[in-house]
């Protein structure tokens, strides 16, 4: 049985290229609590795996504390990957993974 950590990762891995979820998103498909995805994702040491800079605010907002470089890093990671932003949020409308 996975821990909620594991379950975590494991969500998080399979965020495709392009897209983000939200840190509710991702605690309602581990079963935990968005406080504790945040944590998680502090706690990441392989970002190549588990690519958390894919995880955003719930309004689309990025993490002001990103742990690998700060806003500025998960901003640009997610435009090189083509997330689409409307100003300085993720457009959800456009980029949220709808999990198959």
């Amino acid at each position: 049985m996975m821990s909620p950590k594991e379950r975590v990762y494991k969500i998080i891995s399979e965020i495709p290229l392009g897209k983000v979820a939200t840190y509710g998103m991702i605690a309602r498909l581990a079963d935990t609590g968005p406080r504790a995805v945040g944590t998680y994702l502090h706690q990441n040491k392989d970002p190549k795996t588990y690519p958390c800079h894919r995880v955003v605010h719930a309004d689309g907002s990025l993490a002001p504390s990103y742990v690998f470089g700060g806003y500025r890093k998960q901003f640009e990671k997610l435009k090189k990957e083509k997330v689409f932003f409307k100003e300085e949020k993720v457009n959800l409308k456009e980029s949220l993974w709808t999990q198959t």
